[in-house]
Protein backbone atom coordinates (compact mmCIF):
# COMPACT_ATOMS: atom_id res chain seq x y z
CA UNK A 1 0.00 0.00 0.00
CA UNK A 2 1.06 3.55 -0.71
CA UNK A 3 0.47 7.04 0.60
CA UNK A 4 1.26 10.47 -1.05
CA UNK A 5 3.34 12.25 1.61
CA UNK A 6 3.57 15.57 -0.53
CA UNK A 7 3.21 17.01 -4.15
CA UNK A 8 5.78 19.68 -5.13
CA UNK A 9 6.16 21.69 -8.13
CA UNK A 10 8.98 20.09 -10.59
CA UNK A 11 12.25 22.32 -10.95
CA UNK A 12 14.20 19.97 -13.37
CA UNK A 13 11.45 16.88 -14.52
CA UNK A 14 13.91 13.89 -15.86
CA UNK A 15 10.47 12.38 -18.50
CA UNK A 16 8.04 15.45 -18.77
CA UNK A 17 7.80 19.11 -19.44
CA UNK A 18 5.59 21.43 -18.64
CA UNK A 19 4.95 23.96 -20.97
CA UNK A 20 2.76 26.75 -22.42
CA UNK A 21 1.38 26.61 -26.14
CA UNK A 22 0.93 29.60 -28.01
CA UNK A 23 -1.59 29.23 -30.77
CA UNK A 24 -3.52 30.67 -33.48
CA UNK A 25 -7.17 29.62 -33.74
CA UNK A 26 -9.30 30.73 -36.32
CA UNK A 27 -7.64 34.76 -36.44
CA UNK A 28 -7.58 34.37 -32.63
CA UNK A 29 -4.69 33.96 -30.14
CA UNK A 30 -4.64 31.32 -27.29
CA UNK A 31 -2.67 29.55 -25.19
CA UNK A 32 -2.60 26.09 -23.21
CA UNK A 33 -0.91 24.55 -20.53
CA UNK A 34 0.68 21.05 -21.28
CA UNK A 35 3.30 18.65 -20.67
CA UNK A 36 5.78 17.30 -22.99
CA UNK A 37 5.87 13.59 -22.82
CA UNK A 38 7.32 10.56 -24.38
CA UNK A 39 5.51 8.61 -26.86
CA UNK A 40 4.52 4.84 -25.62
CA UNK A 41 3.82 1.51 -26.53
CA UNK A 42 1.41 -1.07 -24.64
CA UNK A 43 0.85 -4.40 -25.64
CA UNK A 44 -1.63 -7.25 -25.57
CA UNK A 45 -0.35 -10.28 -24.03
CA UNK A 46 -3.09 -13.80 -25.13
CA UNK A 47 -1.79 -16.62 -22.76
CA UNK A 48 -3.12 -19.64 -25.17
CA UNK A 49 -2.53 -22.29 -22.72
CA UNK A 50 -4.04 -20.48 -19.96
CA UNK A 51 -6.66 -18.54 -21.81
CA UNK A 52 -5.74 -15.65 -20.47
CA UNK A 53 -4.82 -12.04 -20.48
CA UNK A 54 -1.39 -11.24 -19.12
CA UNK A 55 -1.46 -7.86 -17.39
CA UNK A 56 0.55 -5.96 -14.74
CA UNK A 57 -0.29 -4.13 -11.52
CA UNK A 58 1.49 -1.66 -10.31
CA UNK A 59 1.19 1.30 -7.81
CA UNK A 60 0.86 5.19 -9.88
CA UNK A 61 1.24 8.20 -7.37
CA UNK A 62 -1.09 9.92 -9.55
CA UNK A 63 -3.69 7.36 -8.88
CA UNK A 64 -2.64 7.31 -5.25
CA UNK A 65 -2.97 10.98 -5.50
CA UNK A 66 -6.59 10.65 -6.54
CA UNK A 67 -7.68 7.64 -4.44
CA UNK A 68 -5.41 7.99 -0.78
CA UNK A 69 -7.11 4.08 -0.79
CA UNK A 70 -5.82 2.46 -3.37
CA UNK A 71 -3.40 3.65 -6.18
CA UNK A 72 -2.92 -0.06 -7.67
CA UNK A 73 -3.80 0.30 -11.95
CA UNK A 74 -4.27 -2.87 -14.00
CA UNK A 75 -2.54 -1.91 -17.06
CA UNK A 76 -1.28 -3.56 -20.39
CA UNK A 77 2.23 -4.32 -20.30
CA UNK A 78 3.80 -0.98 -21.95
CA UNK A 79 6.80 1.16 -21.74
CA UNK A 80 7.95 4.64 -22.99
CA UNK A 81 9.88 5.49 -25.70
CA UNK A 82 12.66 6.53 -24.86
CA UNK A 83 15.43 5.15 -27.31
CA UNK A 84 16.43 5.07 -30.33
CA UNK A 85 14.75 1.78 -31.84
CA UNK A 86 11.36 0.58 -33.34
CA UNK A 87 8.67 0.80 -31.25
CA UNK A 88 8.22 -3.21 -31.70
CA UNK A 89 11.46 -3.96 -30.41
CA UNK A 90 10.29 -1.47 -27.08
CA UNK A 91 7.22 -3.96 -27.08
CA UNK A 92 9.50 -6.73 -27.30
CA UNK A 93 12.00 -5.80 -24.45
CA UNK A 94 9.02 -4.16 -22.45
CA UNK A 95 7.50 -8.11 -22.66
CA UNK A 96 10.50 -9.35 -21.33
CA UNK A 97 11.40 -7.14 -18.53
CA UNK A 98 8.05 -6.74 -16.96
CA UNK A 99 6.61 -9.99 -17.59
CA UNK A 100 9.25 -12.39 -18.06
CA UNK A 101 8.61 -13.67 -21.83
CA UNK A 102 10.86 -13.56 -24.73
CA UNK A 103 8.78 -13.70 -27.67
CA UNK A 104 9.98 -13.36 -31.22
CA UNK A 105 9.80 -9.50 -32.67
CA UNK A 106 7.83 -11.46 -35.95
CA UNK A 107 5.24 -12.62 -33.18
CA UNK A 108 4.55 -9.04 -32.24
CA UNK A 109 1.36 -7.76 -34.02
CA UNK A 110 0.73 -3.91 -34.47
CA UNK A 111 -3.01 -3.28 -33.66
CA UNK A 112 -3.37 0.64 -34.09
CA UNK A 113 -1.73 4.48 -32.52
CA UNK A 114 -4.04 6.74 -31.09
CA UNK A 115 -2.99 9.61 -28.63
CA UNK A 116 -3.61 9.72 -24.87
CA UNK A 117 -4.42 12.42 -22.56
CA UNK A 118 -5.14 14.58 -25.71
CA UNK A 119 -6.39 17.55 -23.37
CA UNK A 120 -2.71 17.90 -21.26
CA UNK A 121 -0.28 15.33 -23.19
CA UNK A 122 -1.41 14.26 -26.34
CA UNK A 123 1.45 11.37 -26.58
CA UNK A 124 1.31 8.60 -28.60
CA UNK A 125 0.82 5.44 -27.79
CA UNK A 126 1.47 2.14 -30.85
CA UNK A 127 -0.73 -0.86 -29.39
CA UNK A 128 0.47 -4.29 -30.06
CA UNK A 129 -0.37 -7.75 -29.47
CA UNK A 130 1.19 -10.99 -29.00
CA UNK A 131 0.10 -14.83 -28.61
CA UNK A 132 2.60 -16.16 -25.89
CA UNK A 133 3.11 -19.80 -24.19
CA UNK A 134 4.75 -21.15 -21.41
CA UNK A 135 7.99 -22.06 -23.95
CA UNK A 136 8.51 -18.34 -23.92
CA UNK A 137 8.60 -17.66 -20.14
CA UNK A 138 12.43 -17.05 -19.14
CA UNK A 139 11.64 -15.38 -15.97
CA UNK A 140 8.94 -14.04 -13.59
CA UNK A 141 8.69 -10.37 -14.92
CA UNK A 142 8.32 -7.81 -12.68
CA UNK A 143 9.82 -4.94 -14.24
CA UNK A 144 13.50 -3.24 -13.66
CA UNK A 145 15.21 -3.36 -10.09
CA UNK A 146 13.24 0.00 -9.54
CA UNK A 147 9.86 -1.24 -10.61
CA UNK A 148 7.52 -3.05 -8.12
CA UNK A 149 5.26 -4.69 -10.95
CA UNK A 150 3.11 -8.01 -10.24
CA UNK A 151 2.06 -10.27 -13.25
CA UNK A 152 -1.47 -10.85 -13.44
CA UNK A 153 -3.57 -13.08 -15.27
CA UNK A 154 -6.74 -12.84 -16.32
CA UNK A 155 -9.10 -15.31 -17.58
CA UNK A 156 -11.24 -14.63 -20.98
CA UNK A 157 -14.17 -15.56 -18.92
CA UNK A 158 -13.47 -12.78 -16.24
CA UNK A 159 -12.45 -10.39 -18.58
CA UNK A 160 -16.28 -8.58 -19.56
CA UNK A 161 -16.92 -8.02 -15.84
CA UNK A 162 -13.39 -6.99 -15.09
CA UNK A 163 -13.25 -4.26 -17.86
CA UNK A 164 -16.55 -2.29 -16.26
CA UNK A 165 -15.80 -3.03 -12.72
CA UNK A 166 -14.55 0.13 -11.16
CA UNK A 167 -12.90 -1.11 -8.32
CA UNK A 168 -10.15 -2.26 -10.75
CA UNK A 169 -8.56 0.95 -11.94
CA UNK A 170 -7.68 0.80 -15.11
CA UNK A 171 -6.84 2.77 -18.21
CA UNK A 172 -8.79 3.07 -21.93
CA UNK A 173 -5.85 1.44 -23.37
CA UNK A 174 -6.67 -1.79 -22.03
CA UNK A 175 -10.48 -2.10 -22.59
CA UNK A 176 -9.53 -0.64 -26.09
CA UNK A 177 -7.44 -4.06 -26.45
CA UNK A 178 -9.89 -6.54 -24.52
CA UNK A 179 -12.58 -5.07 -27.45
CA UNK A 180 -10.34 -5.43 -30.40
CA UNK A 181 -9.13 -9.22 -29.41
CA UNK A 182 -13.31 -9.63 -28.59
CA UNK A 183 -14.16 -7.91 -32.00
CA UNK A 184 -10.81 -9.46 -34.30
CA UNK A 185 -9.27 -12.59 -32.37
CA UNK A 186 -11.86 -14.15 -30.57
CA UNK A 187 -14.71 -14.07 -33.47
CA UNK A 188 -11.97 -16.36 -35.82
Amino acid sequence: MGKIDSVTSLENPNFIQPVKINYTQKGVQKEWEAVLSHDSVAILLWHVELEAFVAVKQLRATVLNQDNDNGYTYELCAGIVDKDTSRVQIAKEEIFEECGFDVPLEHIQKITSFYTSVGILGAKQTLYFARIDESMKVHEGGGLHEEEIEVIYLPLRDSKTFMFDESFHKTPGMIMAFYWFFDTIQTL
